[in-house]
């Protein structure tokens, strides 16, 4: 591999990471908490429309098990 192909890799390598350094999985996971008032089961990595996003199962006070999408940039709601 030449050098330009190394530092394009290394390039893409860092901006991907930087993506996620934003919002923390435990920042996802109290966001989601706080708007569901309910409790996490679990936090991933994932993408939506192309962005990173937190995909966080959380179970309602009422029992209903729904995921939220929590942008891994800003922490908001998608």
């Amino acid at each position: 591999m030449n050098a330009f192909a190394r530092l394009l890799c290394a390039t893409m390598v860092l901006l991907a990471t930087s993506a996620w350094a934003d919002v923390s999985r435990d920042d996802a996971a109290a966001a989601a908490q706080r708007m569901s008032k309910g409790r996490v089961l679990s936090v991933e990595k994932a993408e939506a429309a192309r962005r990173p996003v937190w995909r966080v199962k959380v179970v309602t006070p009422q029992g209903e098990v729904r995921v939220m999408l929590i942008d891994a940039a800003t922490g908001q709601p998608l």
